[in-house]
This record gives C-alpha cells, structure tokens and sequence, in this order.
C-alpha cells in the first residue's frame, strides 16, 4: 500500500534526496525522526518492541537495518517502509563502492582480454595465478607482452585484413607459436615442398599412415603441430611463418573434427597457404555445406588447391558424371583404389564440389587423431607436448 507514497518519492537509485550529497546512515535518520517527536531511544524500542540496545546499535550504524525494522520503522513514522529498506542499501553500498578495489577491475579487464580458465584448465597460464598481478605476468609472459597495455594480440599480418579473431583463438595460434618453435626442423624451401606433395598424398591412402606425417613434413621445413581447440572457437587449422623472411613455415591443425577427409582437406588447404605464401591465415569452420558462401578469395583458392591435389578435378568430374546420383559405395572403392587415397577423401572432395551430402557413407569415414598425435607434436588430447628432432 506504500508503493505509490514511495514512487511519488522520486528517489534515484541508491541516493536520498534529504542527504544533500552526503550518504547518513539509516541511523541518522531514526534520530532525526526521534527528535522531531521528542521521542527517546527507549520510547522508539518500546514502539517497535524491540530491546534498547538494538536501538541504539541501529542509531549508532553498527546494526543493519531488516526488512521487519523497515516495516516496524515505517508504520512507527507513518512512512513508506521502502523508504527504510532503500536508505539502508544505498548505505551498505557506499561503504563498498567507497572502499578502493582496483583488484576487481583490473581482474576483469584481464578476463576480457583473454579466457583465462580455459588457459589454465591447459595448463598454457599457471593455474596458480589468483590475483589480478599474478594474472597479468602470465598473460605477458604467454602473449609477449601485456594485452592491457599493448591491447590485442595482432601476432602478424593476416591473410584476409577484414578477418577478426577472438580472444580465445588468438591464444591457440600463441600457443601454436609457442610449439612450434620448440620443433627442429631442416631449412625451408619452397620447391622441396612442392616436390613432396606427391608424396605426403600418399599417406592418405590408410589412416595409420598419418603418423609419417610430421616427421616427413620436418624434412622439408614445416613445423607441424598438432593443438585441441579452445571451447567455442571452431579452429580447424592455421598457417603461419613464425620469421619474418618467410623460412620458418607452421600448419598447425586442431583436429577437433575426428575424420580423416576432414584431416586431409584441412591439411591440403594449410599447405597451399604456404606455399602461396599467404602469411598468417587462421581455419575455423573449414568444414561445412555453405562453407563455400563465407570464403574470402584467399580461402577458396585454397580450398580449390587442396581438393585439387586430392584428387585432379578431371578425375572427379569424371567420376561424379559417371556415379552420381547414387554414389554408391560399389563405385566410390575402386575409383579410390586408382587414385591412390582412402575411399574417405574421395567422399571429402565430392563434398567440397556440392555433389554429395556431408553425412553420406559414415562407415566410409574412419578416424584419424590418434594416427596424427602418435608422432606430431601436440598439446591437448589427454597429452603434454613433445617434440621431434631431425
């Protein structure tokens, strides 16, 4: 029945008009109250039914206000028992909202500069670091300087300008930085690569064969990692040179999506990046129907070249003349067994040209991650980071 005596009140939040600027404790106002009266401390218990020494302890600020006292106060002074109830938190708030607590702040400011948990949960920032301080030397020490004065990790010029990365995916490509530093690996050049493509695409007739995969790549000069992605970031793969001269080349793959054509064309389309010399380009999502809708121009030439090198576009065009619509699995086998890959791939390819669904012949689709991490570096996947020397 007070609500409307109170909306005519027109209190701003937090702030009592009658205080002028100054915050009272709700004590100082019960004296005011008592003195308008020339009531006594133990009148006003007596009215409320409440001992002497609650009163005074009320009166003095060592005692908060409940909302029964906001009532019993209320009927007492004939007043909105809101009024009682608002002055009291708008006091307990100023003792808090006084009190310096840059900890806080600066602990948030750290949390949106980078997902702090999901670091320590993998062990990238210490787990031990509590304080805002302790925080901020970790994610300095992680990143190479302090996101809080140097802002976002910019890592190095990107494929696609128009690209943003988060926070989170920005931290697995540090992370990647990080490893693949540790890996020695032979001098890069550009044309061994070229002349092992044919064969690395030969490891892609069996899922086992995989596990050849990072050492042959650190014969030519890549640095291969392999790094479970962070929650809510979708990464599939990057490509990246950790020199400036363009000699020190990283794939780096998440393998997050546990197939092996998701591996291969994951695998083809970070190569072509490098050698295309594309600078840092950062996969999340590669895999998907519409994929071919969100695809900066960079993105799709080396999506292209990667279905390319699978398989020749003159050989699947062929095929999928042939065998469409069915693609019955009576077709796909030996075609595969001819172009040397895993019956997978070649459902991989037909997926990336449109002409098959994505969720077609499962049982064709073996997995691949334990192959891969048997031998390349990697970091996630219930293992701690090793590295391969040649």
């Amino acid at each position: 029945m007070y609500f409307q005596e109170l909306m005519q009140l027109d209190l701003p939040i937090f702030h009592d008009p009658d205080a002028s600027g100054e915050m009272r404790s709700p004590g100082w106002f019960i004296q005011t109250e008592l003195d308008k009266r020339s009531w006594s401390q133990a009148a006003l218990a007596e009215v409320l039914g409440r001992p002497v020494g609650a009163v005074n302890e009320m009166i003095k600020g060592k005692r908060a206000l409940t909302p029964e006292i906001a009532v019993g106060l209320g009927r007492a002074f004939e007043q909105p028992p809101e009024l009682w109830a608002h002055r009291e938190a708008a006091y307990r708030l100023s003792l808090v909202k006084d009190a310096p607590d840059d900890e806080t702040a600066k602990k948030a400011r750290l949390f949106e500069a980078a997902p702090i948990k999901d670091l320590q949960r993998r062990g990238w920032i210490s787990p031990a670091a509590e304080s805002a301080a302790e925080i901020e030397a970790e994610l300095t020490r992680f990143f190479g300087k302090n996101p809080l004065i140097d802002g976002p990790i910019a890592l190095a010029r990107k494929v696609d300008p128009t690209a943003d990365f988060s926070n989170a995916q920005r931290a697995w490509l540090m992370q990647a930085v990080h490893l693949a530093k540790k890996i020695n690996a032979r001098a890069y050049r550009k044309e061994l690569l070229e002349a092992a493509l044919p064969k690395i695409r030969r490891l892609a007739a069996k899922p086992e064969h995989a596990a050849k995969l990072s050492i042959m790549l650190a014969e030519v000069g890549v640095r291969f990692v392999v790094i479970e992605d962070l929650p809510r970031t979708k990464i599939d793969g990057a490509a990246f040179f950790i020199s400036n001269d363009g000699m020190q080349p990283v794939v780096a793959v998440s393998l997050r999506i546990d197939r092996m054509e998701s591996f291969w064309h994951t695998l083809g389309h970070e190569l072509r990046h490098i050698l295309n010399q594309d600078s840092l380009s950062l996969d999340a999502d590669l895999v998907g129907s519409d994929r071919s809708k969100r695809l900066s121009a960079f993105e799709s030439r080396a999506d292209n070249e990667a279905a390319e090198w699978l398989v020749p576009s003159d050989e699947i065009n062929s095929f999928a003349l042939r065998a469409k619509p069915l693609f019955t699995k009576e077709a796909i086998l030996p075609f595969a067994g001819r172009m040397g890959v895993h019956p997978s791939v070649v459902i991989g390819v037909l997926n990336h040209k449109g002409a098959l669904d994505w969720n077609r012949h499962a049982d064709l689709r073996p997995k691949i991650r334990e192959h891969v991490i048997s031998t390349a570096t990697c970091d996630g996947y219930g293992r701690k980071p090793f590295f391969n020397l040649i």
